[in-house]
Order: C-alpha cells, then sequence, then structure tokens
C-alpha cells in the first residue's frame, strides 16, 4: 500500500513538473510566438550597442530582422509592414504573467 502512495506521489509530482516546463505560447494579430523567443528578443534588443542602435532597433525592424540571432517564430512578423509596432505588443505581452497566464493565480487579473 505504501509502493503504491508513493508511486502516485510520484506521478503527482512530476506532472506538477511537465506543467510548469510547458511552453507559452502568445498569440498577436495572426502570430503565434513563444514566450521564450520574446525574452530572446528583449536580450537582443539590450545588447550593449550604444543607446542610439538600441533605438533604432526598436523603431526600424530590419536592424533587427537582419540579426540572425532573431528566433524563427519571430522572423515572419519582419515581412509585415507593423512589424516594429507587433514587435513592441509581444514584448508588453510577454511582462505581463496575467495577460499570459503563466501562473495559476490569473484568475482574477
Amino acid at each position: 500500500m505504501k509502493v503504491l502512495a508513493l508511486s502516485v506521489a510520484v506521478a503527482a509530482m512530476l506532472l506538477i513538473l511537465a506543467q510548469n516546463t510547458q511552453a507559452v505560447d502568445i498569440e498577436y494579430e495572426g502570430f503565434q510566438v513563444k514566450l521564450e523567443s520574446v525574452k530572446k528578443l528583449d536580450k537582443l534588443l539590450e545588447q550593449p550597442r550604444g543607446s542610439r542602435h538600441q533605438i533604432s532597433a526598436q523603431r526600424e525592424p530590419s536592424i533587427l530582422c537582419g540579426n540572425p540571432a532573431l528566433p524563427s517564430d519571430l522572423q515572419p512578423i519582419c515581412e509585415n509592414s507593423q512589424a516594429a509596432n507587433i514587435f513592441r505588443a509581444l514584448r508588453e505581452i510577454a511582462q505581463d504573467d496575467c495577460e499570459i497566464c503563466i501562473n495559476v493565480a490569473c484568475t482574477g487579473c
């Protein structure tokens, strides 16, 4: 009986861990991207290349889109005329835990 209870507890723990490691997707303006990709986008924009370059990359997506480190699921956004606005919105969404419901506490946000 103890073995069964232990295996159930282990299975429950693995299920909880699996749920926490699932990729979170963000859907916006018909684009579906991974939360992890948006975090990489933030890192690309924050690279120390001078504040002038960072501002240019945020306003002119061709600078960002030309970067080979841009995640592949973000690359289709580069073809959209509103790419700068979409990148900005994705970054804002990714910072709001309630917007992406990354945790159980999202109910009531």
